[in-house]
């Protein structure tokens, strides 16, 4: 190979973030000269109009660019991370336990997807939430039972791929049993293949199985399987059980290597030589790049090419496979129409009594009609951002609570706590418990994914998405006044 084709081949596994709603010219100039592709954020989303417009910039620069979003149908929205999310999320698909319900979501976000010009999704995610401690993944996991997460999973998959975008199952193998989160730091899960194939496996086999053609990795340390490399770095971990021994053909995807988990400690560059070299072919770079640092990356990846830290052949066939995939996406818009009754632009809207069959009640809970929302605002993780949450399409009259503030509720008014993983927080339990000792009717609802004694968590909605947040309303007005679950349809 010349030195030309190996840089060739290094910018078409690069996949950057940028700022602002236009297209950069530096970027343009990249994509024309084969960069792979763009990932979107929020901050390059103002409008359906704008980024349409902005995708179809991208494609003129480049007709086979990836164009990659984080739309995971809830919580994790760019869509709607200036209003919310109209999705339910995973957790409340889990819980309601219909796979074809799960599809046709995921359906939706696709055709959607489809009419602003994106191409492949990073969703669904397929962790199972086995901790009920993990800050970063929680409501957007489908559940902590392996066999229900990878059926919906498949579901999930088999729904967004029907509409012609890739999905992109994350993250491998598994980042559910954690209590930290990757974005800040290195979390280590410390189980044998024996478990791992038992439970966080299942979900990746089953998304495989049903048609996923990419897949995420996960910036988590697996000693048992790698001593040294996290899983975004390490080839016995993708090349080894991923390729070979689940039998992926895909594009494997990395996690951003901008996350401290991939390059805190080696800087970004130094991140991607890592993780083409362990097994990943597409790098999504993170959120602010610019055109000094890919400059950068891929002064590093030729660099390593040279030096045979990275071979030439897994450079050449992590660049075949993005050029297969996007070749793939390009078949799919030609052969897969927009139906009609998709290409409105209108908002999706979801039956709320479904959802409300995802609420975990206590038993025998009274909600008082002469009531205040008292919100306890703590930070949302990195994925969630922050979107809207907890208060519904209507303006609703509540008093924010965030750590460290008193609390003053007006006379005759029974408060009704609305937080996100109560239980995780420290200074949200204070609040709760002062409260409940000051107000005994107090109602706490937990939005996040609660702990299993439910202590802090009268009502569970298991999603913070306005979709979830309006049946929530709804449910509490229905509920003080009598009113059937029927009727909040």
């Amino acid at each position: 190979m010349t030195a030309a084709d190996v840089a060739r081949d290094a910018r078409a596994t690069l996949l950057p973030g940028f700022e602002g709603t236009t297209l950069p010219e530096w970027l343009a100039a990249r994509l024309r000269d084969g960069l792979g592709g763009v990932c979107l954020f929020r901050t390059n989303v103002e409008s359906r109009a704008q980024l349409r417009t902005l995708t179809d910039a991208i494609r003129a620069a480049n007709p086979l660019a990836i164009i990659a979003i984080d739309e995971e149908g809830g919580d994790v929205t760019r869509l709607y991370q200036a209003l919310g999310s109209p999705y339910p999320g995973n957790a409340i698909l889990g819980r309601i336990d219909d796979e074809s319900y799960t599809e046709f979501v995921a359906a939706t976000v696709g055709w959607e997807l489809r009419n602003v010009g994106v191409t492949v999704d990073f969703a669904p995610d397929v962790d199972i939430n086995s901790n009920e401690n993990n800050p970063v993944i929680g409501v957007r996991s489908f559940g902590a039972e392996p066999a229900d997460v990878a059926r919906h999973s498949a579901a999930w998959v088999r729904g967004l791929e029907s509409t012609g975008i890739a999905a992109s199952a994350k993250h491998f193998p598994g980042h559910g049993d954690t209590a930290q989160d990757s974005h800040l730091a290195l979390p280590v899960v410390d189980l044998p293949l024996e478990t791992l194939r038992e439970r966080e496996l299942v979900p990746f086999v089953a998304a495989i199985g049903a048609g996923a053609r990419t897949i995420m990795s996960s910036h988590i340390l697996l000693p048992q399987l790698d001593a040294d490399n996290p899983a975004t770095f390490s080839p016995t971990i993708l090349q080894g059980l991923l390729r070979e021994d689940l039998g992926f053909h895909g594009v494997i995807v990395s996690d951003a290597l901008d996350m401290a988990g991939a390059s805190g400690d080696v800087g970004i560059p130094e991140a991607a030589v890592r993780a083409i070299a362990g097994g990943c072919d597409l790098l999504c770079i993170g959120t602010k790049n610019t055109d000094a640092q890919l400059e950068q990356i891929e002064a590093a990846l030729v660099a390593a090419v040279a030096d045979e830290r990275i071979p030439s052949e897994r450079l050449t066939d992590a660049a075949a496979r993005v050029r297969a995939l996007a070749i793939s996406l390009e078949t799919d818009r030609r052969d897969i129409p927009i139906p009609e009754y998709a290409r409105t632009g209108a908002e999706p809207a979801f039956d709320p009594y479904r959802t409300l069959q995802a609420f975990d009640v206590r038993s025998g809970l009274t909600v008082p009609a002469e009531r205040i929302l008292v919100k306890l605002q703590t930070a949302a993780n990195i994925a969630v951002g922050d979107a809207p949450w907890g208060d519904g399409s209507q303006a609703v009259a509540a008093i924010t609570v965030r750590d460290g503030e008193s609390i003053e509720l007006p006379p005759g008014l029974t408060p009704v706590v609305i937080g996100r993983d109560n239980h995780r927080h420290e200074w949200v339990r204070g609040v709760i418990d002062d409260l409940r000792a000051r107000h005994p009717q107090t109602v706490v609802v937990d939005m996040g994914w609660p702990a299993a004694d439910r202590r802090y968590a009268d009502i569970a909605t298991f999603g913070a998405s306005r979709h979830a947040a309006d049946t929530l309303l709804a449910w509490l007005d229905a509920t003080a006044n009598e009113t059937t679950k029927e009727e909040i349809r």
